[in-house]
Formats: structure tokens, sequence, C-alpha cells
């Protein structure tokens, strides 16, 4: 049996193991959240260097792009290095394939039409394939990186700028604390509205679920309602905070288990792992050609 295990500072209460069969080899796959405690994840990483076939780093990403530069988090990468046999991915090889393809999966099943849409995409610099899809086809797009991530509330709308601004201010966000960043931990399950106006103004919220389920308007608002959500890593808990805004539809880019989505770094670690080479020998037609293989689609769930 093959093992996947992802290593996430997000909350325990999440924690999840299911077992299930890919290419006919049997898969256990594991969540494992450690409340925003670095040296616990440390220390499991280590644990489970050798014991298992793949290594996800979860709630926290080893790589940020912008256009085709890449940049590495200085947290994610002294986690990472934890491992010294086991390969530790993060996701980003997935998020630049099945999310981008997710976006025009969409387009061209008819299900969303993003020639007619105002998109706000919480943000891109952790999920630049799905971003860079949505700046092809929406009718207008909103970048929320420095709201969502910084704090700061100007809203980015254009491509253009998102790149400028990623060249210039990525190299130090990466040398960042992490959880100056992203929720952690408890932080991940508090919900603190903000930017409504902008969730308001979308026909589609897209983008990490930490950034929408933590800043989404409240259930009485209605700024959500009638909207679609793509996103990942739902728990049927947050299904349920969806559907109470009125959410209509609900696209999550990886497979649902057991009812929930994992995230793209456990995606990828199964790929890995099947495949039997390690990420860097990884390219984007290899995810793709694997993902096909598999007969991999988005899960399409409609609320209202």
């Amino acid at each position: 049996m093959k093992r996947v295990v992802s290593v996430s500072l997000g909350s325990s209460a999440g924690d999840k193991t299911v077992r299930t069969t890919f290419l006919g080899e049997e898969f256990e796959i594991s969540r494992i959240g450690t409340n925003g405690d670095m040296a616990r994840f440390a220390e499991l990483v280590r644990e489970l260097d050798g014991r298992v076939d793949a290594i996800g780093l979860g709630g926290i990403d080893r790589y940020l792009v912008a256009g085709r530069r890449r940049y590495t988090v200085r947290d994610a990468e002294r986690l990472a290095r934890n491992a010294k046999k086991t390969p530790v991915v993060d996701g980003s090889g997935i998020k630049n394939t099945l999310e981008r393809e997710t976006i025009e999966w969409l387009q061209r099943k008819g299900i969303v039409d993003f020639r007619d849409k105002n998109v706000l995409v919480v943000a891109a610099v952790d999920r630049f394939g799905m971003a860079e899809a949505v700046s092809r086809l929406a009718k207008k797009a909103i970048y929320g990186d420095l709201m969502f991530a910084l704090g700061v509330p100007i809203p980015i709308t254009s491509w253009t700028e998102l790149r400028v601004l990623g060249f210039l201010f990525l190299p130090i966000i990466v040398r960042m604390p992490f959880k100056w960043l992203y929720p952690t931990g408890g932080k991940q399950d508090e919900i603190t509205p903000k930017y409504e106006k902008y969730f308001r103004w979308a026909d589609v919220v897209a983008g990490d679920y930490k950034y929408i389920g933590r800043y989404m308007p409240t259930p009485d608002s209605g700024a959500l309602a009638g909207k679609i959500v793509i996103t990942n890593t739902l728990t049927p808990n947050d299904i349920e905070r969806l559907k109470e805004r009125g959410v209509e539809m609900v696209v999550t880019s990886t497979k649902e288990f057991d009812g929930r989505t994992f995230a793209t770094n456990v995606v990828e670690g199964i790929l890995v792992a099947l495949a039997g080479k390690a990420p860097e020998c990884m390219s984007a037609e290899d995810y793709r050609s694997m993902l096909n293989t598999l007969g991999w689609e988005p899960t399409v769930r409609r609320l209202a």
C-alpha cells in the first residue's frame, strides 16, 4: 500500500484518513493538522521521512509564482528540508495544471461562461495557473493578493499590474514569517467579514478557501447569494457555511473522498507516488498526462 500524508499548519479538527485505489494501486491518504505549531510540523516531517511515499505541505506554500518566475517561501523550505528521503510536495505542480484546466473545463463544458462574469481571485500568486486562465476568459477580474494576504485594501485590476507587483514584492514577501500572510491553526476557522463590496461585485469567487472562508460576508448580507465559488479543500462544514450564504454552485478542482476534498498537495503527492519520481523530475505534461489517465474531473456541486 502506498501512503501519502499531508502535514498541515491548519487545525487538527480537519484530520482525515481514507483508503482508495488509483491505477490498481491501493493508497492510504491522511491529513494531520498541527494547529499552527511549526516545531510539531517539522517533527512530523522527520518522523514520516522514509516511512511514506510522499509528504504534502498543507496550509503553507513552498513556492509562489509571478509570470515565469518562482519564488521559494523561506518558512516552507525550512520545513520541507526535514525530509531527507521522502519526496515533499506543496501542490504547486497541480495548481499550475489542474486548476488552470478547471477554469478551461468549466468554460468548455458550458457550466460557467466566464465571458460575462466578474471574477474575484482572492490570491493569484499561489494559484497562478487558475489566475492566468481567468485573466484570459473572464469579462473582468480582480486579484485580491494585497487585500487578503497583506491586509492592504487595494484591489489589483489588471494582469499586467499583478505581474509587476509580483516581481517587485515577492522576493521580500517570501522571507516574511508565513503566519503573517496566511491563517494557520485555529485562525483558519475564524470568520472576520471584510471586503464585502468585492464579494458582492463578483459573479465568481475563486482561490484558496482559507482566504474565502475567513473573510466572506455574513449570511444576512446577501453578498454571496447566487454566486459561484471555485476552490479546494472543503469540509462538510465549509459547504454548509456557503449554503447558508446562498452560494449557488461550488466547484472544487480536486477529487472528493468520503464527503470532503483534499488539498492540491495531496493530489500532487498521489501523482508523485504513482510515478515513482522526485517532484523536480515531474513536468507539467507529466502531471497532465497522469490526470487524464486517471480520468480526473472537477467536482461540481449545486447548492441552490
